[in-house]
């Protein structure tokens, strides 16, 4: 069986200083580095958003970080203005393995937010991760990264509808832990047959 190691958007506004830090989340990155040898295939996702996206605060009048507002595909959190395409905080940690043998964007259509590897928030729209591992007979899948209640559960719940065998890391993934999101998240992968380490 041919496993593959997806991190996800392990970037510098995700870590400590960042425009969206999630606490500790520049701790994981020596352990991602020492567990990519153990994998057939790396995969890096990216959070690529164009400026003036739709997911951030900023884009709505009166509405402040955190908030939620209905978007045509569901709720959708507003976020401080993040990931913006060729900033520095869009930039991987600097001290993250780049040696991957994909790097994902995602979040780069201004309409719509993606915390998945595999698709946008709408469900439907792919990344063309699905495909890509597919056609390398990949359907072992370990994640990692940022953060575990937002993208890495979004990817991992994705990659089990796509029927591929999941299991994700918490020793190498840090949470956001908004409003018990946290645990909502691991009991909705516990639910969904993720293996959880």
């Amino acid at each position: 069986m041919t496993k593959a190691l997806i991190v996800i958007d392990v970037q510098k506004d995700f870590c400590p200083g960042g425009a969206l830090a999630v606490p500790g989340g520049d701790e994981i990155v020596p352990v991602i580095n020492e567990m990519m040898a153990g994998f057939d295939a790396v995969i890096l996702t990216q959070d690529w958003h164009p400026s003036g996206h739709s997911s951030f605060a900023s884009s709505h009048v009166g509405k402040a970080p955190f908030e939620t507002t209905q978007m045509p595909y569901g709720t959708q959190v507003l976020w401080p203005e993040h990931c913006v395409q060729g900033t520095s905080g869009a930039a991987f940690h600097p001290d993250l393995r780049r040696d991957a043998d994909l790097i994902i964007r995602k979040g780069y259509r201004p309409h719509i937010d993606s915390y998945s590897a595999f698709f946008e928030n709408d469900q439907t729209t792919p990344t063309g991760l699905q495909g890509y591992l597919k056609d390398r007979g990949i359907n072992d899948l370990t994640m990692v990264g940022l953060a575990t209640d937002f993208c890495v559960a979004f990817s991992a719940l994705d990659a089990i509808r796509l029927e591929f065998a999941v299991r994700v890391e918490l020793a190498a993934c840090r949470a956001i832990d908004m409003d018990g999101s946290l645990n909502t998240a691991l009991k909705n992968m516990k639910n969904a047959e993720v293996s959880l380490g």
